[in-house]
């Protein structure tokens, strides 16, 4: 099965990660999108996240009517911080009947060279990129392999950060969140302080 690695922190889930998420499953040839969320990317601090069992439990409840789109832990099992080969390779061993891509926006593909073992995962793994409004000019030398597909995908500019400021704000966000991620939070009052 070709599966889509759609990787995040997710804190918290929102439409806009659906939407990406739902349109690579359905118009690309990917067969699968696992939403891998992330215990602790390299480039953010983790004191600033929800623990990470509550952000699995909202992208299982936000993804629970889509059946293309599967929740995923399996970085909860890895070594901290995460890196993106580590965890391909991980999947490798564990998963080979599969073949993994990742799915990425335009603004992860320019810092791209700045990964662990970038050469590794472009010369062994498709990434799929969805645009990303930017006023930076396109990496054409990386956007041009043979390996990256661009979808043409919906713009999304939602923010999981604009979305916790705006809880913590008392704004009205819901339009933004699944009803049940939306219920979640505001039962649990996550993201008012």
């Amino acid at each position: 099965m070709k599966i889509g690695l759609y990787f995040g922190t997710f804190n918290p889930i929102h439409v806009g990660h659906l939407i990406i998420a739902n349109h690579m499953a359905e118009y690309s040839n990917l067969e699968q999108v696992w939403m891998v969320v992330t215990p602790h990317n390299p480039h953010k601090q983790k004191n600033t996240l929800l623990d990470d069992y509550q952000r699995l439990h909202l992208v299982r409840l936000a993804t629970e009517d889509y059946p293309k789109i599967k929740p995923s832990d399996i970085e909860f099992k890895l070594s901290q911080p995460n890196y993106t080969v580590n965890t391909l390779a991980h999947l490798k061993d564990n998963y080979s009947q599969h073949e993994f891509s990742l799915i990425m926006g335009e603004d992860n593909l320019k810092s791209l060279h700045k990964w662990k073992n970038h050469e590794y995962i472009l010369e062994n793994h498709d990434i799929y990129i969805y645009p990303r409004v930017s006023q930076e000019a396109d990496n054409y030398e990386l956007i041009n392999q043979t390996r990256i597909h661009k979808i043409d995908a919906p713009i999304v500019e939602i923010s999981s950060t604009f979305i916790r400021e705006n809880i913590k704000n008392k704004k009205n966000i819901r339009p933004l969140l699944s009803e049940k991620v939306w219920e979640y939070l505001d039962h649990n009052n996550f993201y008012k302080k």
